[in-house]
Order: structure tokens, then C-alpha cells, then sequence
């Protein structure tokens, strides 16, 4: 089968690479050039959270560790560092409509065979001294960060041993389906496919939509004016983030980590994680400005208050020593994902500010979709 695949981040490489594994030998075109900044797929490390009380989640998430396993080591480690991840807080999980408390999603977890543990404040205090709890704490010694760049460019590798392409700098124009086919139309030429898998992020209302037109000229993500499709996609929010590295104060052990704030307390839920030669990730989830992905200003946000939240959350870390990084989330109202099929063209997107975990799983998902016109993605993320 010819499959083409549009966008070149995670998703995109991870669902070659899972077209490989059926026999098949996608081409991957990606507009900007390998190790780019503009999108969602940069940086060091993506932390690897599992603490979801939700089972299409929860069944996502073992398909991407199977994924992840199958990948395995890079350079003499694992893809995946496993040193454990800390949730604490009153308020929802990511990902979550309504409150969950900690007890259920560790009951959730451990029916999975997932280790969990509940831990008092003072225990964890003891155990990570770099932070500051409160109350319970949820802990998993299975999860921890996904080495990003890594395995961008492990995925990358295997797709191309396997027999597929990737072709970076190639700025797509259209996707036009026809009763036999779809032509990919390219600066570089027209790639006919038997199917089109969309995995362009920020960029995915501007080529799919009912205007092709969400803003200024698209030029992203293999992406340019023109190519929208009709699609009735959710509402697709486009915001630029600004998380930071800080540096320790103290030479401890740091987890990967989740801080469900009370509602008011913070600008939002807090997340972050250990990047070796960088010092620890911490950021709100998703109140950047909203942003046009072919205009973002690169501006930093909500750093005086990121600050102040260290400051008062992390005793073992210096609050000025802050270094912002800039990426987009694409997040839907609800902050499910979207992966689904319409006619020749399957749609992954949506993923929210916390999609890169489940990179291998969302893969198998949508390649599984493209070889099979009748497969179905679990409900939670079929479009509407």
C-alpha cells in the first residue's frame, strides 16, 4: 500500500515506524528541516506520566509501552527513564474533566499491573527533598521521562532501515482525494498515495479544516495556504508555552512530577522533570497565549508567577535561575486526542500538551487505521 505520511514530529515518525512493523514502507514528509523548533516534538525530554484514571487512556498508554520496549536503548540507555513520578494536589488531572482523587487513580494503576503507591507528605518529603507536599501523594517507580530528541531520531532510523523515507524540507501545498487515491502536492512534485496520514499539530486545522484557512498563510508542519479539506474537526487551540529549566540548589534525587493545584491557587496544573545538563523542567499546562503557528512571537509567559511557584514548591531549586523553552500545544476543548479515519485520510491530532508518551501507542493507533478502512480508535477519540 502507498501511504503517505504529512508531518514529521513524533507522531508522524512514530506512525512510520509502525507502518514498518506491518511490511509497509511509508514516505514521511515533514516542511521544516530534522531537529527543528517550530513545533511540539523538540527538547531533551517529555515526561512520561501514567497517572490517569481514564481506561482509553490507560489502554493507550500500554500500547505506547509496548512501543517503547520494542524501541528500547539508544547510545547505552533506555528511551524511556524510569525514575518514578510524584502526583500531588487537590485538583483534576491533566486530562481529566472532574477531580479524581489520588486513591482512585492509584487503584486504576495497579489493576493495569502498574506499580503505585501512596505516600504521606512527610514520607515524600523525606524521600525528595528538592520539593515541598502537603498532602498524599501518588508514586510510581514505572514512570519517569521519555528521552525526545532520542527517539525522534531512533524512529527516524528504523523507518529508513525498514525501507521507508523521510523527506525533511518538503513543504506540502494540498491533499486532494479522489475516488482512487490522494495526491499529495509538494514543492517537490505530486506523491500519490492509496492513503494520507495527517499528523502536522499545530498546523492540522489549516490543512484539514473547512477553510484551509485558520489564519495567515500556513507554512508549517509540511503545511501551506490552501489545503483544507472540510473536516469538522473539534476546536483546535494553538497556544505557545513557555516552561524552564532551573537549576538545583542541592545534589538529590529529583522525580518526574505532577501538581494538581487547587483551583485558584496556581495559573494552572503544574507538571516537569529532571533533564540532565539542563536542570529540572517546570511549567503550567497549556495557558499560553494563543498563538498563529506561522506568526509565533516567541515571547515568554506567566514567568513571574512560574518563579513564584518554585519558590514556594521547591526548596532545592534556585527560582532566578530560570531558562524558558518555547513549544506549542494544539489542545482540544476536552483534551482528548483525536485519531480517526475519514475517507482516505487518517487524522491525528489534538494531543493536547501531553501527547509525546504516548507517541509509539498513538503510531500503532493510526497505522492501524490506515491499512484498515473498517478499524476504529476507542470512542474517547473518534471525531464527533
Amino acid at each position: 500500500m502507498r501511504i503517505v505520511v504529512v508531518g514529521g514530529g513524533v507522531m508522524g515518525l512514530a506512525t512510520a515506524w509502525q507502518l514498518t512493523r506491518r511490511g509497509e514502507r511509508p514516505i514521511v514528509v515533514e516542511r521544516f528541516a530534522r531537529g527543528h523548533h517550530e513545533g511540539a516534538s523538540h527538547g531533551e525530554t517529555r515526561n512520561y506520566n501514567n497517572a490517569y484514571g481514564d481506561a482509553h487512556y490507560l489502554d493507550l498508554l500500554a500500547l505506547a509501552r509496548e512501543g517503547w520496549d520494542a524501541l528500547g536503548e539508544v547510545d547505552g540507555e533506555p528511551l524511556l527513564r524510569r525514575h518514578g513520578l510524584v502526583s500531588h494536589g487537590p485538583g483534576p488531572a491533566l486530562g481529566a474533566a472532574n477531580r479524581a482523587p489520588l486513591a482512585e487513580l492509584a487503584d486504576a494503576l495497579t489493576a493495569r499491573g502498574i506499580p503505585a503507591d501512596l505516600l504521606d507528605g512527610a514520607e515524600a518529603a523525606r524521600r525528595w527533598p528538592g520539593m515541598r507536599f502537603e498532602s498524599t501523594v501518588l508514586y510510581s517507580p514505572d514512570a519517569g521521562v521519555a528521552r525526545a530528541a532520542a527517539a525522534l531520531r531512533e524512529l527516524e532510523r528504523r523507518t529508513v532501515a525498514a525501507g521507508g523515507e523521510v523527506r525533511w524540507n518538503t513543504r506540502v501545498a494540498a491533499i486532494a482525494p479522489d475516488a482512487d487515491g490522494v495526491d499529495v502536492v509538494t514543492d517537490a512534485g505530486v506523491l500519490r498515495a492509496d492513503v494520507v496520514v495527517a499528523t502536522v499539530g499545530a498546523w492540522t486545522e489549516k490543512l484539514l479544516g473547512a477553510s484551509g484557512d485558520a489564519g495567515p498563510a500556513a507554512t508549517g508542519g509540511g503545511v501551506t495556504r490552501g489545503g483544507g479539506l472540510g473536516i469538522q474537526l473539534p476546536r483546535l487551540r494553538v497556544t505557545e508555552e513557555t516552561p524552564a529549566h532551573f537549576t538545583p540548589r542541592i545534589d538529590v534525587p529529583w522525580p518526574s512530577f505532577n501538581h494538581f493545584v487547587a483551583p485558584g491557587s496556581q495559573p494552572a496544573n503544574v507538571y516537569g522533570m529532571p533533564t540532565p545538563g539542563e536542570g529540572v523542567k517546570v511549567g503550567f499546562h497549556g495557558i499560553g497565549d494563543e498563538v498563529d503557528p506561522d506568526a509565533r512571537p516567541h515571547r515568554s509567559v506567566r514567568q513571574r508567577e512560574l518563579r513564584a511557584y518554585v519558590r514556594e514548591w521547591f526548596p532545592g531549586l534556585d527560582p532566578d535561575s530560570a531558562v524558558p523553552i518555547s513549544c506549542t500545544y494544539t489542545t482540544t476543548p476536552d483534551e482528548a486526542f483525536v485519531l480517526d479515519r475519514v475517507g482516505r485520510v487518517v487524522v491525528g491530532a489534538g494531543f493536547s500538551g501531553q501527547g509525546f508518551k504516548f507517541a509509539p501507542g498513538v503510531g500503532a493507533t493510526l497505522a492501524e487505521l490506515a491499512l484498515d478502512p473498517t478499524a476504529r480508535a476507542d470512542p474517547a477519540f473518534r471525531l464527533r
